[in-house]
């Protein structure tokens, strides 16, 4: 059986008709994020916490993917052992899985694409727009691993043709860039295991700047059939108004493979798929009239040049039972106080923590320490920056406490200023950036436990006192807020590639003078939730939520932070 997913849309309930004129809600603006003033330390409501959910306000975050069973039945059925029919008792043919439910496609806004896209990506050359499909490992750390999808992605193109002659529709063509953004997209939620919209995909540089028209379809399924992703999308009114619309005139396809076993594991699927439609009134060069075609420019999947973000091998987490964990989730609070000791305070829900715990007593001298699962294994590790210019790292372990540290660089990182996180899109090992003294942003890739001695500029010129790295606009890459000496907050948003976007750096925040930590969170208000904690003057740690696309409501997390400074 199979599954197609996409974004709430804008109007309340289900969406199946013509694209509306107003941006859908939760979607970050295609004018980029809104300016936030912070008030001083201390100003914030202790009472309850701002709303998680709802409409109408401002501080609302975003309407997050939501699968609603389609009938009783569906929701009802699990998988298992071949069934008997309760007429005759005979066996039935096989077990089937359950249908899962779906939520509607994603149309850009007509008004949106009027207005001028997101500047491209600079130099350094751009990541690689991956067009193999990969498979995961089931719960291993090696996930994405090259098996051939161009057949897979021709079925879903000629389909799709096939269906548009047969109503009388001119057929869409096809171009490479468009699927690499697309391919890129699907390997994303894939290895995540989470299925979603890209937010504003029309204003992404391989966008191509359409001008008349722009949708997304999503899809997943237990088998590798892919004619019957088209054949779902046929039977969808949201999703068949998509694969009709007389103003597309070019697609992109991307196709993931995976190693799912509903029999085993229900939820974990064998094929992911994403179709991006545009409409031009100029066909961009190097449009084909079908996949692997030759434009007149060149090859329709042109060899990516290599860059940093490139990774070694493809990485996925396990899902492990972290409860005995030092750490037990990417929403708890870590901070080290002056005798070194290393402190974690676990998540309970909603901005919510337990007693704070010592989980290690070694980390006196050290200059930062930073959350991050390093090997992607599982289990949250610990980087830490020494005044003597050392950069470790300590592994976690699922069953409790750290392994031995391994030095992944013996000097030179004192006078950094770090970020670590997934800036890179097509690599699911996180890595750090570094700003140096003079104003250079450098990426270094993530080398496991070598030393870690490659980088490549991302940028000159910044001058920040603090990074930190999340996705603040809530369009799926990693963004950089950097805080200056004045307390003013730039927003260097990434498009997954080593550079930042090239564009204007926006303001997103003043008042942050007196902030010494910024600590990035997942999961504090909701699944799949962000924000960032702030450690503050007199021993005030508030949370902002990101969720939304930009600061929210704020609220104090209670506790005694004295002498304590936050983990990054």
């Amino acid at each position: 059986m199979l599954c197609a997913l996409s974004l709430v849309s804008p109007a309340a309930g289900f969406y199946s008709g013509p694209p509306v004129d107003q941006p859908p809600v939760g979607m970050a603006s295609a004018t980029g994020p809104a300016s936030v003033t912070l008030g001083p330390a201390g100003t914030a409501d202790d009472g309850a916490p701002g709303p998680d959910t709802g409409t109408g306000s401002s501080l609302a975050p975003a309407v997050e993917p939501v699968i609603r069973p389609a009938s009783p039945a569906v929701e009802e059925s699990q998988p298992g052992p071949a069934a008997t029919t309760q007429a005759s008792g005979e066996p039935a043919e096989s077990a089937t899985p359950p249908e899962p439910a779906s939520i509607p496609p994603l149309w850009a806004p007509d008004a949106d694409l009027a207005q001028p896209s997101a500047p491209g990506v600079g130099s350094p050359a751009p990541g690689r727009l991956a067009t193999e499909a990969l498979t995961t490992e089931s719960l291993s750390t090696e996930a994405l691993v090259p098996d051939n999808n161009a057949a897979a992605i021709l079925t879903v193109f000629t389909k799709i043709n096939e269906y548009r002659a047969a109503n009388g529709l001119a057929p869409v063509k096809y171009h490479a860039t468009v699927a690499g953004m697309a391919q890129e997209w699907s390997n994303n939620i894939a290895t995540r295991e989470v299925i979603e919209h890209r937010a504003n995909f029309w204003t992404d540089p391989r966008a191509l700047n359409p001008t008349n028209g722009a949708g997304e379809v999503i899809a997943v399924r237990w088998d590798r059939d892919a004619a019957l992703l088209v054949e779902w999308w046929k039977t969808s009114p949201g999703h068949n108004a998509m694969l009709l619309d007389p103003r597309f005139n070019v697609m992109g396809a991307g196709i993931t493979y995976t190693d799912g076993n509903w029999q085993t594991t229900p939820n974990r699927y064998t094929l992911w798929g994403v179709v991006n439609f545009f409409g031009y009134s100029t066909l961009p060069a190097g449009t084909t009239t079908s996949p692997g075609g030759s434009p007149s420019d060149g090859n329709a999947f042109p060899p990516a040049p290599p860059t940093m973000c490139d990774p070694a091998v493809k990485h996925m987490p396990p899902t492990l039972d972290l409860s005995n964990a030092a750490i037990t989730s990417a929403a708890d609070l870590v901070s080290v106080n002056t005798g070194g000791e290393l402190i974690n305070r676990p998540s309970t829900g909603n901005r919510t923590y337990g007693p704070a715990k010592v989980i290690n007593s070694f980390f006196s001298n050290v200059k930062e320490v930073f959350v991050t699962d390093w090997d992607r294994n599982g289990t949250f590790d610990i980087l830490a920056q020494w005044n003597d210019g050392r950069l470790t790292l300590h592994p976690g372990f699922a069953g409790g406490g750290f392994g031995a540290s391994v030095t992944l660089g013996q000097s030179g990182w004192a006078s950094m200023t770090l970020a670590v996180g997934g800036w890179c899109a097509n690599n699911r090992l996180p890595q750090l950036v570094a700003l140096d003294t003079s104003g250079s942003l450098w990426l270094y890739p993530n080398v496991g436990l070598a030393d870690m001695s490659s980088r490549t500029l991302m940028a000159s010129g910044v001058a920040a006192t603090r990074l930190a790295m999340v996705d603040y606009d809530a369009d799926g890459f990693q963004d950089l807020l950097a805080r200056k000496s004045d307390g003013a907050v730039l927003l260097y948003r990434g498009a997954g590639t080593p550079a930042p976007r090239a564009e204007t750096r926006n303001t997103v925040a003043v008042g942050w003078t007196d902030v010494t930590g910024i600590r990035p969170l997942r999961d504090v208000t909701g699944l799949n939730s962000t924000g960032v904690a702030l450690r503050r003057a007199n021993d005030v740690v508030q949370y902002w939520d990101l969720t939304g696309g930009t600061l929210a409501s704020p609220s104090n997390i209670t506790g005694s932070w004295a002498g304590q400074r936050l983990a990054q």
